[in-house]
């Protein structure tokens, strides 16, 4: 199965200022992220990338600027379901303050149960969902149309990606607090039919042993089973 490599956006405005952003419009890169996403596109430089998968807010699609400015030849595609969890009436608002409110605790300790407040907010469990759903989904048609060893990016954010980790390692959402990813960090996971890999997390650096084996170079396990051991690495 291919490999889906989930970068969170570069550090936004509101990332810098302590705001929690959800989808407020208007939400950019700072200069710190804009730095960190033209670092992205040549950090996967030498990586065969089927296509891209963002957010469809303003700081994802920002981060994914410059890598498909130098690989045109890419197919962009977006999906709300990758999109930021909707925070409802918490959108906006200074971090420092909503860790006062009573919710915060629950957020933090047993996020299953948490549901934000206001028409638009959202439970985390429906977060995970949704998302869950989008790059499984994305993994099976980017296999059909190029292949089992393709790569693809999905351009999201950082609770997003954290409940897609847990979902793929087996863990409970009310762990997903113990993941961190930070501001354009990488996180690779492969899905195969026995299990998912998750083969990078948060990772801000080189990421050229991500790049597919050629077939038949070398003897190993068969897809799906894993490097009793540990295995070899990246050659």
């Amino acid at each position: 199965m291919p490999t889906v490599l989930l970068v969170r956006h570069g550090r936004s405005t509101a990332n810098a200022s302590g705001v929690l952003a959800g989808w407020t419009p208007g939400v950019a890169l700072d200069d710190r992220g804009r730095e960190q996403a033209a670092a992205l596109a040549a950090r996967v430089a030498a990586l065969p990338l089927s296509a891209v998968v963002s957010s469809p807010l303003q700081r994802c699609r920002e981060t994914v600027r410059p890598l498909l400015d130098v690989r045109p030849e890419i197919e962009l595609h977006s999906d709300e379901r990758v999109g930021e969890c909707r925070y409802g009436d918490w959108a906006g608002r200074k971090l420092s303050e909503l860790a006062d409110e009573p919710l915060w605790r629950t957020v933090q300790q047993y996020p299953s149960e948490a549901v934000f407040p206001g028409p638009d907010g959202e439970s985390l469990r429906a977060m995970q969902q949704r998302a869950v759903a989008a790059v499984r989904e994305w993994n099976a048609r980017i296999e059909r149309e190029h292949g089992a060893d393709a790569l693809f990016v999905v351009c999201s954010h950082g609770d997003i990606i954290k409940s897609v980790v847990a979902d793929a390692l087996g863990l409970h959402l009310d762990l997903f607090q113990r993941i961190a990813v930070d501001p354009c960090s990488v996180t690779a996971i492969r899905y195969t039919s026995a299990r998912p890999f998750l083969l990078r997390l948060g990772d801000t650096g080189d990421l050229a042993g991500l790049v597919p084996k050629v077939p038949g170079a070398e003897s190993g396990p068969e897809d799906g089973d894993a490097a009793v051991g540990g295995g070899a690495g990246a050659p």
